[in-house]
């Protein structure tokens, strides 16, 4: 009884599935193909961000403290056992730096890169979201179009002997197209922009630890609380002046 239920349910899949295929024709089977396709690679994207533990943003404090106290290989050591991209680049940084032959314009230079590449690297198969969003919509109004245009057909050959039945359901199977495509398109749509912010913040984050690897001598600026609270009413005095 228990095995009967679950093959039911998969039987009425489907069948659904069936009469979708047959409503929509070849366009809802290329949706269905893209959705597929677009479900694997934010699955893919998925696993790639989290098995380079991108989420993970100790390990640069730690390497800069053991920089700031002159332990070079405290932090080669911090930087070589984290998986994260940003910690590659540093380690670079690093490296490039405790060799003298090598001065900061050339291991800029490399840090510049490694860097690139690893940007690619997570930026890979964007673009292919990109255009199953772009183009999922098209191809439900193209569905639609051509839905409507064998209704109309039909409408034509029934004569005057015409019955709005007919010209309902075909609009109704024509519409179905477009609905597939949007369905398809917003939930790519949203995934890609959440992954294109992350890989932004990454490329954000990976630049100022990089700086911060050249700069770890020079303290961190901050505003007094003074000065920042008298900064305002200057401004201001100085706009009322110039006017």
């Amino acid at each position: 009884m228990s095995d009967a239920a679950p093959h039911t349910e998969a039987a009425g899949f489907l069948s659904r599935l069936a009469v979708l295929f047959d409503l929509g024709g070849p366009v809802v089977m290329i949706l269905v193909a893209m959705s597929v396709l677009a479900l694997a690679i934010i699955l893919l994207k998925f696993w790639q961000f989290y098995a380079l533990r991108l989420h993970r943003r100790g390990f640069i404090e730690q390497a800069l403290d053991s920089l700031r106290a002159g332990d070079s290989e405290r932090a080669l050591d911090v930087l070589r056992t984290t998986p994260n991209p940003i910690a590659r680049v540093m380690e670079v940084a690093v490296e490039g730096r405790r060799d003298p032959a090598h001065n900061d314009a050339l291991v800029r230079e490399e840090v510049s890169r490694v860097g690139a590449r690893y940007l690619e690297a997570l930026r890979g198969q964007l673009r292919g979201l990109e255009v199953i969003g772009a183009l999922s919509p098209l191809l439900g109004l193209l569905g639609t179009v051509l839905g409507m245009i064998e209704a109309f057909r039909q409408l034509e050959l029934a004569g005057s002997q015409v019955d709005p039945a007919v010209l309902s359901g075909g609009i109704w199977e024509a519409l179905m197209t477009t609905a597939v495509g949007l369905a398809v398109a917003i939930p790519v749509i949203a995934v890609l922009n959440w992954l294109e912010r992350r890989v932004d913040r990454f490329r954000h984050q990976m630049e100022d630890a990089v700086t911060r690897v050249f700069t770890q001598c020079v303290p961190e600026a901050r505003m007094p609380r003074a000065a920042a609270s008298e900064a305002t009413p200057l401004r201001e005095r100085r706009t009322a002046d110039a006017h």
